[in-house]
C-alpha cells in the first residue's frame, strides 16, 4: 500500500478554491468517493488527515475547500467571519458544494457511480446540504453538524442516504434541532439515520477541543464509534 496525495485547484466562479486528495495506488481502476468538508476554520490538517485514513480504506478521498486557496481562519472570530457568510446564504453554500463534486468527479480514479460526502461542524452542515440539493450520490454523513435547515429549498427531495453523528449535549444541535431534522429527512423522503452519544458535547472528534464553556470537547468513545459507524456505512452504501 502506498498512500499518493497531493492538492488541486478548482473554480467557483471567480474563486480559487484548493482541494486535497488522497488515494492508495496499490488499488487498480477506480474506486469510491468519499468527499470530506472542513469544520469553520478552512481546510486544515484535521480533514488532510481523515483523507489519508480514507485513502487507508480503499476510497479516493478528497477535502473540499469552502473558503479559498490558503485561507485559514486563526482564531474563532475569524472563523465564525468566515463561516457566517455561508450560514447567510445556503444558495451560495450549496453552489460551492457543487463545484467540489464536478472536481472530484474528473480525477481518472473517480467511481463516478459511488460517491459520499461527510462533514464535520460546519462541514456536516456541508454533507447535509449537498444532499438537501437533490444530487444523485449514494450517501451523507454528518460529525456534530450544524442542523439547521435552508431557507431557499422549499421541498428537497433527498436521494443520498443520510447518517447524522451527533453529541447529546452539543449547543450547537439542541434536541429540538435533532427533531426538527428528522422530521425534515423524513419529509425529504430520506433513508435517514441518527445516532446520538451521550455525554458528549459539540467537536468530539477533535482531539485538541477542550473548551466546555464553548461547548467544545473531544470525546474518545464518541470519536471512536462515529468513525466505526461511519464505515459501516460507507461499506453499506457502496455495496
Amino acid at each position: 500500500m502506498a498512500i499518493v496525495s497531493n492538492t488541486v485547484a478548482y473554480l467557483d466562479g471567480d474563486t480559487v478554491l484548493e482541494g486535497f486528495f488522497a488515494y492508495d495506488d496499490a488499488i487498480a481502476g477506480q474506486r469510491p468517493v468519499v468527499l470530506i468538508h472542513h469544520a469553520w476554520g478552512g481546510r486544515d490538517q484535521f480533514v488532510a488527515d481523515k483523507a489519508i485514513k480514507l485513502a487507508e480504506l480503499g476510497y479516493l478521498a478528497f477535502a473540499t475547500d469552502m473558503y479559498g486557496k490558503g485561507v485559514l481562519g486563526k482564531s474563532p472570530e475569524e472563523n465564525a467571519g468566515l463561516m457566517q457568510p455561508f450560514i447567510d446564504d445556503r444558495a451560495k453554500l450549496q453552489q460551492r458544494l457543487l463545484a467540489a463534486l464536478a472536481t472530484v468527479k474528473l480525477m481518472p480514479w473517480a467511481d463516478n457511480d459511488r460517491v459520499a460526502a461527510i462533514g464535520f461542524c460546519f462541514g456536516g452542515l456541508c454533507a447535509l446540504d449537498l444532499a438537501r440539493t437533490g444530487v444523485d450520490i449514494r450517501g451523507v454523513v454528518a460529525f456534530h453538524g450544524l442542523l439547521g435547515a435552508p431557507d431557499n429549498l422549499s421541498n428537497p427531495q433527498i436521494k443520498a442516504k443520510v447518517l447524522v453523528l451527533h453529541g447529546y449535549d452539543d449547543p450547537m444541535g439542541p434536541v429540538d434541532q435533532v427533531i426538527a431534522l428528522q422530521n425534515e429527512l423524513t419529509r425529504a423522503g430520506a433513508d435517514w439515520q441518527v445516532h446520538v452519544y451521550g455525554h458528549t458535547m459539540h467537536a468530539f472528534t477533535n482531539p485538541v477541543a477542550n473548551n466546555p464553556d464553548f461547548g467544545t470537547v473531544y470525546q474518545t468513545f464518541a470519536d471512536r464509534r462515529s468513525w466505526q459507524a461511519m464505515q459501516n456505512f460507507l461499506s453499506e452504501i457502496f455495496a
